[in-house]
Parts: structure tokens; C-alpha cells; sequence
């Protein structure tokens, strides 16, 4: 079978807006999946995203061609993502119940030390002084963020094993982007990981109240395209380009969570933060 993906010439800034729609998406996932637990559980929450995400989708494979966008030559490598992809999500969501945001999303920045690793072993990717400068930067400053200290919470441990769930995952889609499109990988996410989590929500289904609806579709929408925007980054930029200024989420998760939860932002904090920008403008200006 021939493969429908066109060529695209390397570009480090068209990398970033894509990797805008991604933040932006996520911060709004972060919020949405917090006000969903409170009422209904994880597995329904990720359920009721797969889906109704499908249906969301459907402009999208329209524009990009109908069901040929959809065809792939690598099922195995699909289900093998969505398989991994389904337990690390699920463990990213539970941990929004446990612990503050900050630090769900800055411990989930411990995957570029795993990602870093895969994509040199496995992608072919070369890693020079000014990418590892970045995620060396990025690190320290998420590191002044959490302050971990000699107690660990579940939350946190879950967080961990979430992290290196995540980097296996963006692996397998940089990895597919060389045969896929974009809205092929995430239809197949969509399908997989419904099928996946199918009978897990329905054992534990609650009818939603009228109030949480526009939650989920929030969920559902930004869940689903928050994914298209990674797979059109890594198609401008490697997976070691485009990770780090995911490290941007770091603050502003804290910020979001001062705003909207009263969650402490320190002068730690804003200092991680800074350096987690200095790693994202050296790694854009010199890669």
C-alpha cells in the first residue's frame, strides 16, 4: 500500500505554532479532567473523550482527504501506542485528583530523559550540545518547581511511571509520522483506545448531570485535536526539538492553578519557569 504522506521541509517555528495549539489544549484538558472526576470516573472520562472525539474529528478527515488519510501499513505499531498511551493517560488523569497541577505536569517532564534516549536509539536522531543544554535547563527548572523532598507521594510515583509512558508514546508517533498522516494517527488513537476502554466504563457508569456536559466536550475536542498539533510538530521539527517546549506547560500549569484553585505560586516557580524558557530559546535558536 502506498503512503499518502507528503514530504514537509524542516522548520523549527512552524514546529512551535504547532506545538502552541498543543499547550493551549492541554491546559484546558488539565482543567476539564479535574472538574470530570469530581463526578465520574476516569475510565468514563476517557471513554466519553475517545468517542465523542471521533465524531469530532470527522471535518477533519473530510478536509484531509477521506478514508485514504486513514490507511496504514502498521497496525501493530498503532496498537502497541494506543495500548501504552491508554494506561499512561489514565494514570495522568488520576493524578490530577492527587496532587497539584504544577506538579502533575512537572514530574511528567522527567520523559525527556526517556525520550531523549529512545529517540537517539530508535529514531536516528542526533542529539548535540544546544538540544541537550535545553533539556538539561528544562529539567533543573522543573527540579526548583517541585522541590521533591524526602517524602514522595503515590501521586508522585504514578507520575513517574506516567512520564516514561509518555516518552514511549511520542516515540511510536514521531516514529509513524514517517508513514501516516497526522489525522490517521490520532483516528486510530480515537478507535483503539474506545475499543480499549470500552467494557472499564461501562462497569463504572454514571449518568453526567447537565452541568458537566460542556466539561466533556471540552475534553473531548481539545483531547482530540490537542493530539493533531503534536503529530503536525513532529513532522516539522525531531521529537528532541519538539519535547522541550512542551516544558512550557510547566508554568503555565502553575499559573493556571493559582488562578483557578488557589494553588501557591512561588518565586521558585516563576525562577523554574525561566529556566525552562532559556532551555526552549536556545533549543529552537541553535537546533
Amino acid at each position: 500500500m502506498t503512503s499518502s504522506v507528503v514530504a514537509v521541509q524542516p522548520s523549527n517555528a512552524r514546529a512551535a505554532l504547532w506545538m502552541a495549539g498543543w499547550l493551549a489544549s492541554m491546559l484546558l484538558v488539565m482543567v476539564s479532567g479535574r472538574e470530570i472526576s469530581r463526578e465520574l470516573s476516569v475510565f468514563q472520562l476517557m471513554e466519553l473523550r475517545s468517542v465523542i472525539g471521533l465524531v469530532m474529528l470527522v471535518p477533519l478527515i473530510q478536509a484531509s482527504g477521506g478514508v485514504t488519510a486513514l490507511r496504514t501499513t502498521r497496525p501493530l505499531a498503532h496498537i502497541i501506542r494506543n495500548t501504552v498511551h491508554y494506561g499512561a493517560q489514565y494514570g495522568w488523569f488520576l493524578a490530577l485528583t492527587l496532587i497539584p497541577l504544577t506538579q502533575v505536569v512537572a514530574i511528567e517532564f522527567t520523559m525527556p530523559i526517556w525520550m531523549a534516549l529512545l529517540a537517539a536509539s530508535f529514531l536516528g536522531e542526533r542529539l548535540n550540545r544546544w538540544k541537550i543544554l535545553a533539556i538539561v535547563l528544562g529539567l533543573v527548572g522543573v527540579l526548583i518547581i517541585v522541590q521533591p523532598g524526602a517524602q514522595v507521594s503515590p501521586g508522585q510515583l504514578l507520575m513517574v511511571a506516567v512520564a516514561a509512558g509518555f516518552a514511549v508514546t511520542v516515540a511510536l508517533v514521531k516514529s509513524l509520522t514517517r508513514t501516516d498522516s497526522g489525522v490517521g494517527i490520532v483516528f486510530w488513537m480515537l478507535v483503539i483506545q474506545s475499543a480499549i476502554g470500552l467494557l472499564p466504563a461501562l462497569y463504572t457508569w454514571q449518568t453526567p448531570s447537565v452541568q458537566l456536559w460542556p466539561w466533556i466536550l471540552v475534553v473531548a475536542f481539545c483531547g482530540t485535536y490537542s493530539h493533531y498539533c503534536m503529530t503536525q510538530a513532529m513532522r516539522f521539527a525531531d521529537a528532541t526539538v519538539v519535547v522541550p517546549m512542551d516544558f512550557l506547560r510547566v508554568p503555565l500549569s502553575a499559573t493556571v492553578g493559582w488562578l483557578l484553585y488557589s494553588e501557591q505560586l512561588t518565586l521558585a516557580t516563576m525562577a523554574g519557569a525561566a529556566l525552562i524558557l532559556t532551555g526552549n530559546l536556545l533549543n529552537l535558536k541553535r537546533s
